[in-house]
């Protein structure tokens, strides 16, 4: 009797959690208007003492919009449907723990950006951020003050900054949030 119990339970279980609830998968939507198929990215500029952050950058949001599926990119401005501009104004590192001899033992580093988003066609812009912040924290050994020794020391924070970047915003733009 239990058994029975059991199984009718389990296949009334299974029954409501097949039927369609209105939910999808997170990061997967797009509330961008659906003449966009072909995104333009051209090269972000750099304005800061970080060689190379700005081809990391573009290429990780790059990678990021195509993984998604919908969209052709482009690295261009030109003859596409929109288009995403960017400039990384500045990277700061600041300590944020430190041990009992008062030695930083983690850093934050903080990427700003200016971002637009323009839709080509209508001419107007879908998503903006004059300053958009992005915070990502690492363990290091040492004192480092400088992004670029920073970086020199840890060859992969780049990498793993530019990453995380791009998927924040890229979510924010085609997600509208």
């Amino acid at each position: 009797m239990f058994n029975r119990a059991l199984l009718r339970t389990s296949l009334l279980l299974a029954v409501c959690l097949s039927t369609a609830c209105g939910y999808s998968l997170a990061g997967r939507g797009s509330f961008l208007p659906p003449h966009i198929r072909v995104i333009g990215v051209p090269m972000f500029t750099n304005v800061t003492s970080v060689i190379d952050v700005e081809r990391r950058v573009t290429e990780r949001v790059v990678s990021e919009l195509v993984g998604r599926g919908k969209y052709s990119v482009e690295r261009r401005a030109t003859d596409v449907d929109a288009v995403l501009t960017g400039e990384i104004s500045s990277i700061g590192i600041v300590p944020s723990a430190y041990n009992a001899q008062r030695q930083a033992t983690r850093y934050t580093l903080v990427l700003m950006a200016k971002i637009e988003f323009r839709d080509v066609k209508e001419n107007k812009v879908l998503w903006s951020n004059p300053a958009m912040q992005f915070r990502e924290d690492y363990e290091v050994s040492g004192t480092v003050s400088d992004p670029n020794a920073f970086f020199g020391q840890d060859v992969n924070a780049l990498e793993r900054l530019a990453s995380e970047f791009a998927r924040t915003l890229v979510s924010a733009i085609l997600e509208a949030f």
